[in-house]
This record gives structure tokens, sequence and C-alpha cells, in this order.
């Protein structure tokens, strides 16, 4: 039994090892793209958003019209789901500005917020009498950065985009190698 699926696990591996191989490839040109063409990266990036908007959001109104019959609050997820395509038509009526103002407001939340409650773990470290220090001043430089992202829109716009392309790029080699790794163990 553990020998024939064993045999199976390898048929398909051999069958589809390639797609690793495209999506590597994929994620290295993206990265490498994004490198090079950083202002048309950051517009592209702003129709992303737009339109993720429009998908999730119209996804949540169908899941709510689904759900109406067994949810007693469905319609939470309805108005959810309006917003979200209200926020998708908007961001594509006002682009690029809307997204990419999005997308730098969130990124400078979520710095301060996790910088605040780093803060909080870090004195609630004290208060048991554990080293505190660390998580302490890693709370104050997540508020700092966050309240720097929101004064900087072009420095975090660049910096969320250097993430994007150096994580395209990492793992873009990381599934390349990934698939002759596969290739050479289904040969074997």
């Amino acid at each position: 039994m553990a020998t024939s699926v064993l045999g199976d696990l390898r048929g398909v591996y051999h069958r589809t090892w390639w797609a690793l191989m495209l999506r590597g490839l994929l994620g290295v040109a993206v990265g490498l793209y994004i490198f090079a063409r950083p202002l048309d990266s950051v517009a592209a990036f702003a129709l992303v958003i737009a339109f993720w908007a429009l998908f999730a959001g119209m996804v949540e109104i169908i899941q709510a019209i689904e759900l109406k019959a067994m949810m007693k609050h469905w319609w939470v997820l309805l108005l959810a789901g309006l917003v979200s395509v209200g926020f998708g038509i908007a961001a594509l009526f006002y682009y690029p500005g809307l997204s990419l103002t999005f997308a730098v407001v969130m990124v400078s939340w979520w710095l301060t917020l996790t910088g605040v409650l780093g803060i909080y773990a870090g004195l609630m470290q004290k208060n048991l009498g554990i080293q505190w220090g660390w998580t302490t001043a890693f709370g104050a430089l997540s508020v700092v950065a966050g309240l720097f992202a929101l004064l900087a829109p072009p420095v975090t716009l660049a910096a969320i985009m250097g993430l994007i392309a150096g994580f395209a790029l990492v793992s873009g080699v990381a599934f390349v190698v990934g698939s002759f790794k596969l290739r050479s163990v289904i040969h074997l």
C-alpha cells in the first residue's frame, strides 16, 4: 500500500515539477521587474489593491446571500462586501492615489499598533520580573517607524515595493531550486 502511494506521488510530481519551476521563474521575473521599474510597479500595485477589493467584496456579497438562510447576522458580511466593492470602485476612480494612500496608512497603522502592543508586552514582562528591555525597545522602534511611514509616503511605498521584490526574488529562487531537487528525487 505504502509503495503504491509513493509511486503515485512520484508520478504526480514527475508530471508537475515544471509548475514549481514556472512559479519560481515568475517570482524572479516579478522581483527583477519591480527593482528595474519601480514607478510602473507602484502603479500596478495600486491596481492590484483596487481589483482585490472588488473581487473580495463580490465574494463576500455572494457568501452573504448564500448564508442568509443559515445566519442571523448575514447582513454584516453583506455590508462588508458592499464596503469592499465601494472601496474598489473608488480606488479605480481615484487611481492610483486612493489605493496607495490605503497601503501607506495600513502599513503605518500596523507598525504603530504592533509597536504599542510590543511596549505593553515589555511592561508586562517587567512586572513579571523578566527581561523586558528588548521587547520594549523594538516596540518603541515600531511606533517610530509607523509614524515615519505616515509622514513619508514615498519612502513607505518604496519600502513596500522593495519587500515585495525581495520576497519575489527569494521565493522564486527557492522554487526553482526546489523544482530541480524534486525532479532529481523523482528520477531516483
